[in-house]
């Protein structure tokens, strides 16, 4: 179903705008064989929670196609140190200076960004050349074919992109983004990571292993 947004005419005009870019000498992040990461970790028919980011990191060795992670041996950044404090808080899960979050992708875990590359340096770069549109089709097709997800928004953002969303179906839960700026907001103290757990055990599955 996804392979045929390939196709369509914007991802078209999106394969050509990344390809001017490095024509330009732009450096673009993730690389390009991780840049659809998190489909490659997480397959369709394994998906049991998504967490919905917006842009990659823009800095060397951070993105690497998976939102809020960063590559394995990078320190995590202050968002997702944030998440680490709130698993820590309701769980009691201790973390170390590993920021890599390829565990939860293998355990079902799409960690989605809407935009998926961005120029090094100048965050927002690739927003508005046709990834909204792709992972818009991303959350539309999970939403219709799946039940009993788990879909964690976190800020506005992340909000207004899951509206589609069918509560009915799948378990969405929302609080302030975890950045810094926000988290102090009710990130902190939103207990996601343990009602994910239990709805997902309602639902007869198996809950997510939050450790790194």
């Amino acid at each position: 179903m996804l392979a045929d947004e390939f196709g369509k005419s914007y991802m078209q005009e999106l394969r050509a705008f990344l390809v001017s870019q490095k024509k330009a000498g732009k450096t673009i992040y993730p690389s390009g064989d991780e840049i659809f990461n998190a489909f490659n970790l997480t397959p369709f028919e394994q998906v049991r929670v998504v967490i919905i980011g917006q842009d990659p990191y823009h800095g060397p060795n951070q993105a690497h196609g998976l939102c809020f992670s960063v590559q394995d041996g990078i320190k995590p950044p202050p968002s997702l140190q944030n998440i680490y404090k709130e698993l820590n808080a309701e769980l009691g899960i201790e973390f170390g200076s590993n920021g890599c979050l390829i565990p939860w992708a293998k355990q079902g875990v799409l960690l989605l960004n809407s935009v998926l590359t961005v120029e090094q340096g100048n965050a927002g770069a690739h927003q508005g050349k046709g990834w909204e549109q792709f992972t818009d089709r991303v959350i539309e097709i999970l939403n219709s074919e799946h039940q009993g997800c788990v879909f964690m928004l976190w800020g506005s953002y992340a909000q207004q992109k899951g509206q589609i969303i069918d509560r009915n179906k799948h378990l969405v839960l929302q609080s302030p983004h975890p950045s810094p700026f926000s988290a102090y907001r009710g990130f902190l103290g939103n207990g996601h990571f343990k009602k994910a757990n239990e709805y997902l055990e309602q639902q007869g599955g198996q809950p997510i292993d939050w450790a790194i």
